[in-house]
């Protein structure tokens, strides 16, 4: 490190340019992570707080399963009597669109994303204010997103499409959504009548229905037979993700975005290193003239680089953190320590990498140029 460290201090002009460039680069690093865990959160949150491992499907649903599939009452008792199934329940999902009802006016528009449940199942969650569907609510619950629209318990939302009123007896002080939506819970009739917009008494044939099964598995469960007896699919609950809209396209074009940035970080790191690296020829063609070791002078310059990198985006990081933590609750973002540790484990590896490439020049640099030989 003794030569790294008077670099360092003797051209700290230009590492102080380099380092904020990798700074800059942490900040963006940390800031499309944070959007990616946003975004993920927006549209998947309230499917991953379900008590579950499992959703069934119509197998004919291949893709926006919740918005395709439709199961019956023989599909989850089949799936209830199964080994290895610890639990199997109907599980209903639409989106609806309904109007504040105070007194006899109908005020501003709310968009839900509708979960459907049986009122006693584990599934419907205990709200912190107000009663829950297990408590004999007779209504809806609403989850925090909604809440802070100004909606609050003994209001009323009446669906555009079938009329059907829906109280609020509940509020869920969790910010959980679905397809950037805001998630309320209701037993499955109240479901049945937005998912088919029907107001009134429900036919018989409506009644037996719903989207998935939710399913509770144990570890090794065969489910290969159900499957094939109830004409549905058995897919994790993970899985189920992809059919949130928008959710497989936000994640794949932020997924893109970052990998440039990871590539580019790489590229600039790699770049300035060669430069410097070129500059620097007489004076390491001298040391290994004067019997410095190759392995010596490279450990040396990965030193110099290791410590621009570490110093870099330790800075870039924390400034990202802070200009992320004004952004929570204005824009869909959410600081998560394992994506953010890992955006910045990937700058520095790959920045590394870059420079490997870059001092890779020094076992090429002959000693005799320090004696003169190239004049």
């Amino acid at each position: 490190m003794f030569l790294a460290l008077r670099d360092l201090r003797f051209a700290r002009g230009r590492f102080a340019l380099m380092g904020a460039v990798v700074a800059l680069i942490a900040v963006l690093g940390v800031l499309l992570s944070g959007l990616a865990s946003g975004l993920a959160d927006a549209g998947i949150s309230g499917l991953r707080a379900l008590p579950v491992t499992h959703m069934a499907f119509d197998e004919t649903a291949t893709s926006e399963q919740f918005s395709r599939s439709t199961v019956e009452r023989k599909d989850w008792q089949a799936w209830s009597k199964a080994p290895g199934v610890k639990r199997a329940e109907p599980f209903g999902n639409t989106l609806a669109n309904a109007r504040v009802t105070r007194g006899a006016e109908k005020g501003e528009q709310v968009n839900l994303a509708v979960f459907g449940m049986a009122p006693d199942s584990p599934l419907a969650p205990r709200p912190t204010e107000g009663k829950g569907l297990h408590d004999g609510g007779a209504g809806i619950v609403i989850t925090r997103e909604i809440a802070d629209l100004g909606v609050g318990v003994g209001d009323v939302l009446t669906a555009d499409r079938s009329e059907v009123p829906l109280k609020v007896v509940g509020v869920l002080d969790e910010k959980v959504s679905y397809g950037h939506i805001g998630i309320v819970y209701t037993d499955l009739d109240t479901w049945r009548h937005l998912h088919y917009g029907l107001p009134g008494e429900l036919p018989e044939a409506a009644r037996e229905q719903a989207t998935a099964v939710a399913l509770t598995l144990a570890d090794g469960a065969d489910v290969a037979a159900v499957e094939k007896a109830t004409g549905t699919r058995a897919d994790s609950k993970e899985t189920t993700y992809g059919a949130s809209p928008g959710y497989t396209a936000e994640s794949s074009t932020m997924a893109l975005i970052k990998g440039f940035l990871y590539a580019i970080s790489a590229l600039v790191v790699g770049a300035f290193f060669t430069v410097w690296t070129v500059q620097r020829k007489a004076e390491i063609a001298l040391l290994k003239a004067l019997g410095a070791p190759t392995a010596y002078i490279l450990r040396d310059a990965l030193a110099q680089v290791l410590a621009v990198l570490l110093g870099a985006t330790a800075v870039g990081t924390a400034a990202g953190l802070a200009l992320g933590s004004a952004m929570i609750g204005k824009a869909p973002f959410s600081l998560s320590a394992p994506a953010i540790a890992t955006s910045a484990g990937l700058l520095v590896g790959l920045g590394i990498v870059g420079a490997v490439v870059a001092v890779r020049r020094i076992t090429a640099v002959d000693p005799l140029t320090a004696l003169g030989a190239t004049r």
